[in-house]
């Protein structure tokens, strides 16, 4: 079946860390760059970061310097590390990869 699982997300005060996990299946990870996005309540989904199929990285400049996207291509699995959280990191967190979406993970960040 291909799919795209999330999990990681959470609860967490302004200042603290979490980590976000999603898992592939091969048909979608392998040599294909993935990315995670967001959406907050009332906005648009917007990209947070990118990883390409060798490891190069980008990111939005609103999370840049804090989050560092990673993959394991052993298991097929993509990390966000989320540090410095901040209220407005308040969001659903998606993870993409080949057209294909999961079903995304809350991430809720308190002042």
């Amino acid at each position: 079946q291909v799919q795209l699982v999330e999990s990681g997300g959470g609860l967490v005060q302004a200042g603290g860390s979490l980590r976000l996990s999603c898992a592939a299946s091969e048909s979608i990870f392998s040599n294909n760059e993935m990315a995670w996005y967001r959406q907050a309540p009332g906005k648009l989904r917007e990209w947070v970061a990118r990883i390409s199929s060798s490891g190069n990285t980008n990111y939005a400049d609103s999370v840049k310097g804090r989050f560092t996207i990673s993959r394991d291509n052993a298991k097929n699995t993509i990390h966000l590390q989320m540090n410095s959280l901040k209220p407005e990191d308040t969001a659903v967190y998606y993870c993409y990869g080949s057209n294909r979406w999961g079903q995304g993970t809350q991430v809720t960040v308190s002042s």
